[in-house]
């Protein structure tokens, strides 16, 4: 498993693909899979069987994975795509914005 430099809850753009252009929430990351659920975007319909949690069933509208090489963070100073970058600061690890040299 390789480290990811992006989490849950982050800003991102999707830089490539048919959703180029897309910003939104990280809901998920996949480490083994290197994949990420970006909220509203990549959807997807997917046909569901009644139950109980959904009685009606029917076709539903749900985000599908996005592998990671295809997002890039959201600077939040500057609202432009970055990229991310480790350092020491105050003795603590931290990811800061390579645009910027703001912390994230």
């Amino acid at each position: 498993m390789k480290k990811l430099k992006i989490k849950t809850g982050d800003t991102v753009r999707i830089i490539a693909g048919d959703h180029k252009g897309t910003e939104g929430k990280v809901m998920k990351v996949d480490k083994v899979k290197n994949k990420a659920i970006v909220e509203g975007a990549n959807m997807v319909s997917k046909h569901e069987k009644p139950s109980a949690k959904n009685p009606q069933g029917g076709i539903v509208k749900k985000e599908a994975p996005i592998h990671i090489s295809n997002l890039s963070l959201i600077d939040p100073k500057s609202g432009e795509a970055t990229r991310v970058g480790y350092e020491t600061r105050d003795g603590k690890k931290v990811r800061f914005a390579k645009k910027s040299n703001e912390v994230i």
